[in-house]
């Protein structure tokens, strides 16, 4: 599954709109595959790995928020199938990412 951080959730403020893509849409890795809205800001959205959409979090057209209030758990955006599984190796988890950023 595919999210965004608890710090970068923090740092956008409340969420109250996620534009993201269609099942069978295929990214490159480091492209753009949505939007996602705040009441400070709109942010485009990053693919951390080449792949194809498998299911978006059809959650959040109705409840944008839980990417505030859960963004670990159910406020995670698309999965993605993988090009190559060896990408995912790169990938930093969230205690990773946060040691990185302290």
């Amino acid at each position: 599954r595919i999210g965004i951080t608890d710090h970068a959730q923090d740092a956008l403020g409340d969420v109250v709109y996620v534009d993201l893509p269609e099942v069978g849409e295929s990214f490159d890795a480091e492209s753009t595959f949505g939007e996602i809205e705040s009441t400070k800001s709109v942010s485009d959205l990053f693919c951390p790995v080449s792949g194809e959409v498998v299911t978006v979090n059809d959650a959040l057209d109705t409840d944008p928020s839980l990417v505030n209030s859960d963004p670990y758990g159910e406020g995670w955006l698309i999965e993605l199938h993988p090009n190559d599984e060896g990408d995912l190796e790169n990938l930093l988890t969230a205690d990773a990412y946060e040691q990185e950023i302290a």
